[in-house]
């Protein structure tokens, strides 16, 4: 748990208000919720190399404390498939950002048909508390989640998953294998842990978690700070 009370620290001393989207899924990994691979890096030759490594297609993405919604803002490219889509991805994203944004992440490109969302949110009154839902870029619009106060057992999370109204996504459907219930039920499981044992995150937004080959898998998360 060190590393995690190093990454809060450095960000208090940089008075950010939340992790970087990296620093993010890097306490989601502390605590075992399975994270897509990735690397961050400083330049093109970099995000080069780090695409090889990862095999293309990859990812390319802006990455800051500052920077919230990248997609709206042009500050990610899909599935790119050699040096040179990277070399101009990159050069375009680079353009976009402010000049304090010097680090990008190359992540292995995940390709799932669902998307879910979950998270840790601190309330007022009941303290920390785990939501599982349907993700993507509908989630505020379908507004399907379900909440538990933690601790949560492997019980409630079953029941979580259960109580959206679109549970049966989570089945094999159409050819797709079922969603396996026992990893989701231990990020969630995780993902309440992580909100009594770390005080000073009020809040953890994982979305979207991309179902492959019937594994959750974190694409892109936010942790914000108390």
């Amino acid at each position: 748990m060190s590393k995690i009370m190093d990454i809060i620290e450095c960000a208090r001393k940089n008075n950010q208000k939340a992790l970087s989207e990296y620093d993010s899924k890097q306490v989601l990994s502390v605590y075992g919720i399975p994270v897509v691979e990735e690397t961050m890096v400083d330049d093109l030759s970099g995000a080069q190399a780090a695409a090889r490594d990862l095999t293309y297609p990859v990812v390319l993405k802006a990455c800051s404390a500052e920077i919230s919604h990248k997609t709206e803002k042009g500050l990610i490219a899909l599935d790119l498939r050699d040096d040179g889509e990277v070399k101009e991805a990159f050069n375009r994203l680079k353009s976009r950002c402010s000049g304090d944004v010097d680090k990008f992440l190359v992540q292995k490109m995940i390709k799932g048909e669902r998307e879910l969302v979950m998270g840790m949110t601190r309330d007022q009154q009941f303290g920390p508390c785990v939501m599982f839902g349907l993700g993507g870029i509908f989630t505020e619009i379908l507004e399907d989640v379900s909440f538990r106060v933690a601790p949560i057992t492997e019980e409630d999370a079953f029941e979580m998953m259960e109580g959206i109204r679109g549970n049966r996504i989570l089945g094999g459907i159409r050819g797709l294998k079922a969603v396996d219930k026992k990893i989701m039920a231990s990020s969630l499981i995780a993902l309440g842990k992580i909100g009594l044992e770390q005080d000073a995150i009020q809040e953890i937004d994982v979305n979207p978690l991309v179902i492959m080959d019937g594994n959750p898998v974190a694409v892109d998360a936010l942790v914000t700070l108390r």
